[in-house]
């Protein structure tokens, strides 16, 4: 094993213990970069001697007896819609080209406060909305997409290139991607990362997430961001556990693949007397992508305008068809939809407690498509809209040997507890479906 296949737990506990140094990890994901950039093209922006300076930098620090963050020497990478003092952010757009932001977005700053090394910018769909598309392909076979729009942050973090990366989502944008490429993806409750500094679309949506290819790592993530609870360990047995199994009014959608990689891997937990039951939403949520899309579209045209104004309306076409506001959608419109997202919550997060832990439900309608294009978003968005937690799994394949993922759902500020949940639970829903393990280090 290279130093770059570790996961962020394990690389710290071996820099922990001076078994490896930052800078022989930061050497090690370059190399591995170097390699495999000419097939993946995950990044947008990356600056080697300047990774490896600040590794040294590092190093020397924690040789002198300097403090240690929960972070220490881990590199990492942010989608390029999200500002660097230190790197350009383009947004994988034309009209940005070279911009460069004078501060660090707060989750960049946070991070590295914590110790990790920002290694580069990974590639995304334009402004995370539309319009150009990113030069990245899957890691597992390039002939199929990586999904989007964190289309490098997952990459990137498929193929060894860096244990942790920073995506972003706003309808399926950060849970399908880690589908896609067989990796772990976290994203928290809405507003608990914070968005200062990184581009955004639709304030009620918009939420930063983080990848990984270890669960573990997320609870490094949670007490470096600090979460409330995240230095107390959350008790969690597997087999007291209660699961719901949500197949929602979208589950038609899904492919025959997806829908035996999920029943395979409700037979693995069943297997291990962990409770499964069905979960029938409430009517109300059946109008939830409806909502979503309201949402998102209204917000977008407001928070795209000082852009479009900049550009003189020279925008691709995503663009131009919100501007131009085609859906029609007038302020009533919007607020009804508001209005039923908010009973959604409370209706969500009432379903909680005693008789149930958390939800299990397809992270993507099936596996990646051909092409370039960014898949489908629908089994996410009505997570997003609810604001609640969700980390993706890695579970199983499908019909052309690529990965199917499922996401595990929690109430809103239960992010503590569902992440010790994820922990337990991965290692019995992969032991359900053949061949996950096969997609590591590919």
């Amino acid at each position: 094993m290279e130093p770059c296949d570790l996961s962020a737990t394990d690389a710290i506990a071996l820099i922990s213990s001076e078994k490896l140094s930052a800078e022989e990890l930061v050497r090690s994901c370059l190399a591995r970069i170097e390699a495999r950039e000419h097939i993946v093209k995950a990044w947008a922006w990356i600056d080697p001697q300047k990774a490896v300076r600040d590794a040294r930098e590092l190093d020397n620090k924690r040789l002198a007896g300097g403090p240690v963050g929960v972070l220490n020497g881990i590199p990492f990478g942010v989608k390029d819609v999200i500002d660097t003092a230190d790197m350009p952010t383009s947004g994988n757009s034309a009209h940005r080209i070279g911009y460069q932001p004078s501060e660090d977005a707060s989750c960049v700053a946070i991070a590295r406060s914590c110790g990790a090394l920002l290694l580069g910018k990974t590639e995304t769909v334009e402004l995370a909305w539309g319009g150009r598309i990113p030069r990245t392909r899957n890691p597992l076979d390039p002939r199929f997409t990586p999904g989007g729009s964190s289309s490098g942050s997952a990459a990137a973090v498929a193929d060894n290139h860096v244990p942790l990366s920073i995506g972003t989502q706003t309808y399926g944008s950060h849970i399908r991607p880690a589908s896609f490429n067989a990796i772990y993806g976290y994203k928290p409750t809405h507003g608990l990362i914070p968005w200062t500094g990184a581009w955004q679309n639709c304030p009620s949506l918009d939420t930063i997430g983080w990848y990984s290819r270890d669960p573990r790592d997320f609870s490094l993530l949670a007490r470096a961001f600090q979460f409330a609870g995240a230095e107390e360990r959350v008790d969690v047995r597997a087999h007291a556990l209660r699961l719901g199994i949500a197949r929602t009014h979208n589950w038609d959608m899904t492919s025959p693949d997806c829908r035996n990689v999920v029943q395979s891997a409700i037979a693995a937990l069943k297997c291990e007397k962990i409770s499964v039951v069905e979960v029938e939403s409430p009517a109300e949520f059946r109008c939830l992508n409806h909502s979503h899309e309201v949402i998102a579209r209204h917000e977008a045209r407001i928070h795209l305008l000082p852009e479009y104004l900049r550009t003189g309306g020279r925008m691709e076409a995503d663009f131009q068809e919100i501007m131009a506001d085609e859906a029609r959608i007038s302020p009533e419109d919007y607020l009804k939809c508001i209005d039923h997202a908010a009973r959604s919550r409370t209706m969500f997060d009432s379903m909680f407690g005693a008789d149930l832990d958390c939800i299990i439900t397809p992270a993507a309608i099936g596996e990646p498509p051909k092409g370039y294009g960014t898949g489908d978003w629908v089994m996410c968005s009505i997570w997003t809209l609810l604001h609640a937690p969700c980390v993706a799994v890695p579970v199983g394949k499908g019909q052309n040997g690529l990965p199917i993922g499922v996401q595990i759902v929690g109430p809103r500020l239960g992010d503590i507890r569902l992440l010790e949940i994820v922990e337990q639970l991965a290692p019995i829903l992969q032991g359900g479906n053949d061949g996950v393990s096969d997609f590591a280090g590919a």
